[in-house]
């Protein structure tokens, strides 16, 4: 539980751990101000836009139903970060407070426990004042790759707002960890279990200096050259001088 990192302070931390950020137009006061509480802050929430194109500005603009910012920041598909928000977001929504309580307390094993609320249901908590939010492009459809250089900016920017609030890494969820309405973000690439244990490990190195080294495909075995005839005939010999010597 902390107050909202300043503008300036969000993005040193980002910038900290090696991410290129772009600051989007008036980001640093662009906010729901005066929609509800911003903080105190508990965690990071990751979503993804299931939409490609155009998503910095849809994210900084909202639309008639939804208004912006829709969260702080947008991870494209380079793996580079565009700020859109410093205050607080239309990106979580309601929630389970059963996750939220676990969140600050960090004390659950794998993943926060089931959630069972959503947006508008009869025991949601509103997760906007409590968790900073990043959009990441991609479809969600599962087929929609997701590039090791935007998963590795994912880690990096939970692992910077976590260092820099001294949260560990369960302190990072995904949306559909928050509300059962909702699957993001989605495909085995972005797992929650598998972020939140690279964020551990960032956040034990200095920061900057973590990254995502793709696994590598054991090589082949070489293949042993057929002997020569030559080769052979020498090992006939060799087996004929053994005979003799024992004979």
């Amino acid at each position: 539980m902390a107050p909202p990192l300043t503008a300036a302070q969000i993005l040193a931390a980002l910038r900290a751990e090696g991410l290129t950020v772009h600051e989007v137009k008036s980001w640093r006061t662009h906010s729901r101000a005066g929609h509800g509480a911003w903080g105190p802050l508990n965690g990071v929430m990751m979503h993804h836009t299931a939409g490609v194109s155009g998503m910095v500005d849809y994210c900084y603009n909202g639309n008639t139903d939804l208004p912006g910012p829709l969260c702080h920041g947008v991870i494209d598909k380079k793996g580079e970060v565009w700020l859109v928000s410093s205050g607080r977001a239309n990106h979580a929504g309601g929630g389970d407070p059963a996750v939220l309580a676990a969140v600050v307390a960090e004390n659950y094993a794998v993943r926060p426990p089931a959630t069972h609320q959503h947006q508008g249901s009869a025991g949601a908590v509103d997760g906007n004042p409590h968790f900073y939010g990043f959009e990441c492009v991609n479809l969600g459809d599962g087929k929609d790759p997701w590039p090791a250089a935007q998963v590795q900016a994912m880690v990096r920017a939970g692992t910077a707002l976590c260092r820099a609030h001294k949260w560990g890494a369960k302190s990072v969820i995904g949306h559909k960890e928050w509300s059962d309405w909702k699957s993001d973000p989605a495909g085995p690439a972005v797992a929650m279990p598998t972020l939140r244990g690279y964020i551990k490990a960032a956040l034990a190195a200095k920061p900057g200096t973590w990254t995502l080294t793709p696994a590598k495909p054991p090589a082949p075995p070489t293949p042993t050259p057929p002997r020569t005839t030559e080769q052979r005939l020498t090992d006939i010999e060799k087996r004929l001088t053994a005979l003799e010597k024992k004979g």
